[in-house]
């Protein structure tokens, strides 16, 4: 039989039939849609598309938090044999435009808290005649939004009708729908893709990662092997739908395990859904989660907050327990020493019996058994932190051009600090710049073949031949593969900003548009790895940076970095700049007195900024944007090089 996603939710209705899928939090608490009721539900939806005329491998956008509705309506989609393009919900209107157009989608189907958004892409898109499909039930709050964007009333549905048709046509057996809905599921070939995923790439436009069928089984199954068959597990989906890890390890993994998926009470925007996670978590008790080092990290946080809160004989014994568990437990695949554990035993276990307990209830339930983390960099200490503890948080490595499981530690084979174990199914080899493969060891590029690889970028035959290189995978990271055959992710070489919560962005838009507003700087680095906002590493254009002293009068270091500052952030008041995300500003910038140059390595033979070398050299300054004294950009260390760079300045 074909390996596909259809198939998988076909077994996941036969298997799991009346069991709990995803769980939506109403005003009367969580309330559950079966496996068998969201086939149901898509197959509607999905009867509804091909009612109005849609044919095999059109796409439709969805943009929304995670819901039942979402979840039923990409399943929808996939039943019609059309294309889910999953869009995040932190882009802004210009740039869902593009993904639209790009990825010639027929429509978008949305929620309340995205609806303006999605408006106002609508205005500006190519075609005229795209539909919007409406997740949400205030029908006339929607309806009221929807005739002041002047969008027309006769392309606007909500999901509920949508399906309410399709159920409907389906009953009086018009135009063979039924019939038409299984032979689209017979005739869906492994190939065939079932998402375009865009992400940020290292060019101005972001490319569209076609991701078949087969991809998503393969990944899925191998989610399932390397975490022992985790069969009827409960989860809070915290992350976006529209990443690649909640979208495989969670909506789609569940079809194969008979996971429940609750998801977070999305009703009042942003700031409101930060706010009830920890209300949610309560209610929803999980077996594991799936998170990102921010996360984890607020967790760990609240966490020792709390201990220390209460203070007294539960703090000192919580403190002594954690560090006693970090020796006990060594690097997670090495046993500590006997005389280690020994010195840890008493404190550890006192510990463990008297405090952990609760503290872990207080924060993820009392079934909680661990947490999976997304992104190659969370911190070793996290990971030592909750091991101790006895929530685990397993460290994985992937990108959404694999689906995007690459590697993973898992509760049976783990190790601090490394990206885990290969999956089952996929191959991993470091290659040097010559194609060559690496010794064990040896730190090269990351590349990888396997079931779960991407068909290639949509419409982009360039990209995807240079990303597909002798049939493999080039995933632009760095690492090796140790003696033990984990996978160590050292550094990134893929020019892209990782925040805190997983997001990507491309560092070149901020970077083309600071360069555009001003010619003070010379040369620019964008830079976030996991972290709570953007900095920016520059070195200046010194002639013309005297030039503007000599016009302005400048007089002090101080002076000049205010005029600097002004300088830089110039973008966002000029109309021929790029718009940058707001959430993507650098916070602050550090001045270089030193060129970026291919002596030290941080330029490369093409002239190209080398990225990771960049991020190890200036290692310190990166650090310093992070702390109080470096988080705005006129601070003692950009005083001091100014006055180097200009001693006439006082």
């Amino acid at each position: 039989m074909k390996r596909t996603v259809l198939r998988m939710l076909d077994e996941a209705a036969q298997n799991w039939t009346n069991d709990p899928f995803a769980l939506k939090k109403t005003d009367q608490g969580y309330q559950a849609s079966s496996f068998s009721q969201v086939r149901t539900k898509a197959r509607e939806f999905g009867a509804w598309l091909l009612l109005k005329g849609y044919s095999r491998s059109e796409a439709f956008a969805l943009l929304g938090e995670g819901s039942p509705e979402w979840i039923i309506a990409e399943f929808g989609l996939l039943c019609a044999g059309l294309i889910s393009v999953p869009l995040s919900i932190k882009l802004l209107s210009d740039e869902i435009v593009f993904r639209l157009d790009h990825s010639e989608s027929k429509g978008i189907i949305t929620t309340h808290n995205q609806l303006e958004k999605a408006l106002g892409a609508l205005k500006n898109i190519q075609t005229r005649e795209a539909r919007l499909v409406y997740m949400d039930t205030d029908l006339d709050w929607a309806l009221e939004l929807v005739r002041k964007a002047g969008f027309p009333e006769d392309q606007f549905i909500t999901l509920e009708t949508a399906s309410l048709q399709g159920r409907e046509a389906l009953a009086r057996k018009e135009l063979g729908l039924e019939s038409r809905l299984d032979t689209i599921n017979r005739e869906t070939e492994e190939d065939d893709v079932a998402t375009i995923s865009y992400t940020s790439g290292t060019t101005g436009n972001p490319k569209g990662i076609m991701l078949t069928q087969l991809n998503y089984w393969s990944n899925c199954h191998d989610a399932k092997e390397l975490f022992d068959n985790p069969i009827h597990f409960r989860t809070l989906l915290v992350l976006p739908v529209d990443h690649s890890f909640a979208h495989t390890v969670g909506i789609y993994t569940a079809l194969i395990c008979g996971i429940s998926l609750y998801f977070v009470d999305s009703r009042g925007g942003g700031i409101a859904t930060l706010r009830n996670i920890p209300v949610n978590l309560k209610e929803a008790n999980p077996i594991f989660l799936l998170t990102v080092p921010s996360l984890s990290g607020n967790f760990m946080k609240k966490i020792i907050a709390g201990v220390e809160e209460k203070g007294g004989i539960a703090e000192r014994l919580f403190k002594s327990g954690i560090a006693a568990g970090i020796r006990w437990n060594g690097d997670g695949f090495h046993t500590a020493s006997f005389k280690t554990r020994i010195g840890a035993f008493f404190p550890y276990f006192c510990a463990k019996l008297l405090v952990f307990g609760e503290v872990k209830k207080a924060a993820f339930g009392d079934s909680i058994r661990f947490c999976v983390g997304g992104g190659a960099t969370l911190d070793v200490k996290q990971q030592e932190f909750f091991a101790a503890l006895g929530v685990p948080v397993y460290q994985g490595y992937g990108l959404t051009e694999s689906a995007p499981i690459i590697s993973s530690n898992v509760p049976r084979k783990h190790k601090f600090g490394s990206s885990g174990i290969i999956g089952p199914s996929v191959e991993c080899k470091i290659m040097n710049e010559k194609g060559e493969e690496m010794p064990q060891g040896a730190t090269g590029e990351i590349t990888i073949t396997g079931e779960n690889v991407m068909k290639g970028y949509f419409k982009n035959q360039k990209a995807s031949e240079e990303a597909l290189r002798g049939g493999r995978l080039w995933t632009g990271d760095l690492g090796y593969i140790d003696e033990d055959g984990f996978l160590v992710v050292v550094g990134r070489e893929k020019a892209l900003l990782i925040a805190e919560d997983g997001e990507k962005y491309s560092p070149e838009e901020i970077e083309e548009a600071v360069t555009t507003s001003t010619d003070m700087i010379d040369q620019i680095m964008v830079w976030c790895d996991h972290k709570k906002y953007s900095c920016a590493l520059v070195t200046l254009d010194t002639a013309k940076v005297a030039q503007l002293i000599k016009q302005k009068g400048i007089g002090t270091a101080e002076e000049l970095c205010r005029a600097l500052q002004d300088e830089f952030y110039a973008f966002r008041q000029d109309p021929k700049a790029k718009k940058v995300q707001k959430a993507w500003i650098p916070a602050a910038f550090q001045i270089l007195d030193t060129a970026f140059s291919d002596r030290d390595g941080t330029i490369n033979s093409t002239m190209k900024l080398v990225r990771y070398r960049v991020s190890l050299l200036y290692e310190d300054r990166l650090e310093y944007s992070y702390m109080a004294e470096g988080s705005t950009t006129v601070n003692p260390r950009n005083i001091e090089t100014l006055r180097t760079l200009f001693p006439q300045l006082g």
